[in-house]
C-alpha cells in the first residue's frame, strides 16, 4: 500500500509541475505580445472555464465506469500538449487556446483527488486531501523555481518546453498506478443520486466557498499580482519568486489544515482564518510600496490558501458515500472552476475600466462575502482519526 501511495504521489508531483512552470511569467509574457488586461482576464480565465464545464461529467463518467487511472493518463497527455502549443505558435490567441486546454488536464484533479482518497478509511478523507494538496504544491514550487531560473537564463519560451518533457514523464509514471480494489464492492452510481446531491447544504455551502476561494486566488496571485510585481520592477526569476512565496508555506500548510488545525480550531474557525488572511491580502496588494512588502504579503496569502482549499476539498467528499465520490468531487471542482473563470476576468474588467487597485478591492469585497458566510453556516462535524 506504501508503494501505492509514494508512486501517486510523484505523479501528482510531475503532473502539477508540468501545469505550473510558466504560470508566473504568463500575464507578463501575454502583455508582451501586446495582450490588455481584459484579454489577459480571458487567458487565465479559460483555464477555468473547461474545468468547469469538464469536471461534473468526468465525475460521472469516472463513477458509472468505476475507473480512475484512465483519467489520470489523459490528463498528463493534455498537459503536454498545451505546453507544447505555446512554444510553437506564441501568441496571445494560442496562449488562450493553450489555457483552454490546460484546464481540460486540470479537470481530472477531480479523480486525483477521490483516488488517492480511496488509499484511506473514509473519516482520513481531509488527511488524505492534506496529503496529495501537499504534493500538489511540492510539483508546482519546485516548476516555479526552475522555470524561473530557465525563463532568466534562456528566455520564456524555454519554459514550455521544460514543462513539456516532465508531462510526458508524468505520462509515463501514470501508466503504473494502480486502482483501488475497493470500487469493485460499492453500489453503481445511478442518475437518481444526482437530486440528494444537490439537496445536501453542506455540500453547497463547501462548494460556494471553494468558488471564493478560487475566484480570490486565481484573479490575484494567479492572475494579476505578478502584473504589480512589474510595476514593481520585478525580473522574470523575481516573478517566479513570488509565486513560489505563495506556494511555500502550503506544502507544510496543507498537511495541517485537514488534522492538526481542525482538532485545535474546528471547521468554521479554521476556515473564517484562512480566508481572513487571503482577504486582506487581496485589499493590500495594489498599496504596496515595494517588491519586499508584496512577498510578505504572498506569504501571508499563501497560509490562507494552505489552511482554506485542502480543509474544503476533503470536507466535501468526508461524510459522502464511495460510489458518490468522484461526482461530489467533479461537482464541487467544477463549482469553484467558476471561481477560476470568475476571478481573473472580473478583476481584468474592473481594472480595464476604472485601475487595478478597483480590481483588486473588488476581489477584496467577495472575500469580506467568504468570512461572513464562514460564521454563519454550520459544518456537520464527523470524529477525526
Amino acid at each position: 500500500m506504501q508503494n501505492k501511495k509514494t508512486r501517486f504521489c510523484i505523479v501528482t508531483i510531475l503532473f502539477w509541475f508540468a501545469m505550473y512552470a510558466y504560470i508566473p511569467q504568463l500575464p507578463g509574457y501575454a502583455r508582451q505580445m501586446g495582450a490588455s488586461y481584459r484579454m489577459i482576464g480571458f487567458i487565465t480565465g479559460g483555464y477555468g472555464l473547461t474545468q468547469t464545464l469538464l469536471r461534473i461529467p468526468l465525475g460521472i463518467g469516472s463513477d458509472m465506469l468505476g475507473k480512475r487511472k484512465i483519467f489520470i493518463v489523459l490528463g498528463s497527455m493534455v498537459a503536454t500538449t498545451s505546453a507544447l502549443i505555446v512554444y510553437f505558435m506564441p501568441s496571445p490567441v494560442t496562449l488562450l487556446v493553450a489555457r483552454l486546454l490546460a484546464g481540460v488536464s486540470a479537470a481530472t484533479w477531480v479523480t486525483f483527488t477521490v483516488m488517492y482518497a480511496s488509499y484511506y478509511p473514509p473519516l482520513q478523507a481531509t488527511k488524505a486531501i492534506g496529503i496529495v494538496q501537499s504534493m500538489n504544491r511540492i510539483g508546482m514550487f519546485t516548476a516555479m523555481l526552475v522555470g524561473g531560473y530557465l525563463s532568466t537564463r534562456f528566455g520564456i519560451p524555454s519554459i514550455f518546453i521544460l514543462s513539456s518533457v516532465v508531462g510526458v514523464l508524468a505520462l509515463v509514471t501514470s501508466l503504473t498506478l494502480k486502482e483501488s480494489s475497493d470500487l469493485d464492492n460499492k453500489r453503481a452510481f445511478q442518475k437518481s443520486d444526482i437530486p440528494a446531491l444537490l439537496r445536501n447544504k453542506n455540500v453547497m455551502a463547501i462548494c460556494i466557498l471553494g468558488a471564493v476561494s478560487q475566484l480570490i486566488m486565481y484573479g490575484t496571485t494567479m492572475g494579476f499580482t505578478p502584473i504589480v510585481a512589474g510595476q514593481l520592477g520585478a525580473t522574470n526569476f523575481q516573478l517566479s519568486l513570488l509565486t513560489m512565496t505563495f506556494i511555500f508555506p502550503q506544502i507544510i500548510i496543507s498537511l495541517l489544515s485537514g488534522t492538526t488545525f481542525l482538532k485545535l480550531f474546528g471547521e468554521r474557525n479554521t476556515l473564517f482564518i484562512g480566508f481572513f488572511f487571503v482577504t486582506f491580502t487581496s485589499l493590500m496588494t495594489p498599496l504596496v510600496p515595494s517588491l519586499y512588502i508584496l512577498f510578505l504579503l504572498q506569504l501571508i496569502s499563501g497560509i490562507g490558501t494552505g489552511i482554506v482549499f485542502p480543509l474544503l476539498t476533503g470536507l466535501v467528499i468526508r461524510d459522502v458515500a464511495e460510489y458518490l465520490r468522484n461526482t461530489t468531487m467533479g461537482f464541487y471542482q467544477a463549482f469553484f472552476g467558476l471561481g477560476m473563470i470568475a476571478g481573473p476576468i472580473i478583476l481584468g474588467f474592473v481594472s480595464q475600466a476604472w485601475s487595478l487597485t478597483y480590481g483588486f478591492w473588488t476581489i477584496g469585497f467577495i472575500g469580506i462575502f467568504a468570512l461572513i458566510f464562514v460564521f454563519q453556516h454550520q459544518f456537520t462535524v464527523a470524529e477525526q482519526e
